[in-house]
């Protein structure tokens, strides 16, 4: 374990100490998949400590823990979390508008990432979740995405509609091992796929999943570094041929 991992569990072991002993609740920075990872080895080895994650909306990739438990506390205190709101101020003459056009802008203004969660772009507007004392200075320094002049606002709703769409998908296999399921779905090589667990690139339910035999669970989250993430869904039926057919929710 590096020292990075080793200050950052120890800090969500403090965390959790602190909302048990004080009666409050404490929160921690986003997580990206790989200190979830982390805290997944943490929850494991603490198993009495409650715990919740949200990321400001459901399917979040990044999310915050909140350590307490509402039922012995007695009272809840939401996440402190803020969607931003970043529209182009002439949608007729703007940039078509991406996650890294928007997190490049966030980045140049000196924002540590921890502070910022997933970024949803949607008709070209930006959802931006960011902690809440972060949210006032992104609102009166962000002026402009790529070449394009935004206007930003606290978003009042989420926009209607799932945030997060997947796509229902079929695939069929061998097995229902993840190495072959993540190959099939990202059109690679079985050696390639393999080679994105050696690299610590493959997480399901927030765990770094390093046994390409692993076999996940119906209803399971799997994000894949650098090529994207779905919900597998379990085994629908067999083939003439005896081969699996896999249903999936692709993000999209």
């Amino acid at each position: 374990m590096t020292e990075d991992s080793t200050l950052i569990k120890k800090r969500f072991v403090e965390l959790a100490r602190r909302a048990y002993n004080t009666g409050t609740f404490t929160f921690t920075d986003f997580l990206g998949l790989g200190e979830q990872s982390l805290f997944s080895e943490i929850a494991r080895e603490t198993g009495s400590m409650h715990y919740e994650m949200f990321g400001g909306a459901d399917g979040a990739e990044r999310v915050m823990v909140r350590f307490g438990d509402p039922e012995e506390l007695g009272y809840s205190v939401p996440y402190p979390i803020i969607t931003i709101r970043a529209e182009p101020k002439n949608q007729k003459f703007a940039d078509r508008l991406t996650h890294r056009d928007f997190l490049g802008s966030l980045m140049n203004l000196g924002i540590e990432r921890e502070t910022l969660g997933d970024i949803i772009i949607i008709d070209n507007v930006g959802y931006i979740f960011a902690k809440e004392e972060i949210a006032e200075y992104i609102i009166s320094s962000l002026t402009k995405v790529r070449h394009t002049d935004v206007t930003l606002t606290v978003a009042d709703a989420l926009p209607e509609g799932e945030l997060y769409r997947t796509e229902r998908r079929r695939i069929q296999v061998s097995s229902e091992r993840l190495d072959a399921v993540v190959a099939k779905v990202f059109y690679l090589s079985r050696d390639d796929a393999q080679s994105l667990f050696k690299k610590g690139l493959v997480f399901a339910s927030g765990r770094c999943i390093e046994s390409v035999s692993y076999t996940p669970k119906p209803d399971e989250k799997i994000s894949v570094r650098g090529h994207g993430r779905f919900i597998y869904k379990g085994c629908a039926s067999l083939s003439k041929k005896g081969k699996l057919n896999i249903d999936l929710e692709i993000y999209i």
